[in-house]
């Protein structure tokens, strides 16, 4: 990708990003209203979640991002000793850890939710 600016002078952006997972994540969001779909059955009820059930959907849905992120850490941990940059190593695995920790206190507050 190159980038021309009003100067005389242009450069290019040669990069990628590899990600070890999918990111095939629902992207959902409230109307604030219930979805009727006209039928007999549906009079006076509607599809909405309650607080909760949308916090623990979220719950689900943040523990298994989140470990994904993890198992990316640690597979560029390894990575980066066997490319002998052990310091950098330590704080991929420093930030696999964290994550660890995150899932955690999710899993916690998922708990608490129950």
């Amino acid at each position: 990708m190159t980038h021309s600016h009003d100067g005389d002078h242009s450069h290019s952006h040669d990069h990628s990003h590899d990600h070890s997972h999918p990111h095939t994540h629902d992207h959902s969001h409230d109307h604030g209203h219930g979805h009727s779909h006209g039928n007999a059955h549906d009079q006076g009820h509607t599809h909405e979640l309650t607080f909760e059930q949308k916090l623990e959907k979220l719950f689900a849905h943040w523990i298994d991002h989140n470990d994904s992120h993890k198992e990316t850490f640690l597979t560029w941990a390894q990575r980066a000793k066997e490319a002998n940059l052990d310091s950098v190593a330590q704080n991929i695995e420093k930030a696999g850890q964290a994550a660890e920790e995150i899932t955690r206190l999710l899993k916690e507050g998922m708990k608490a939710l129950k």
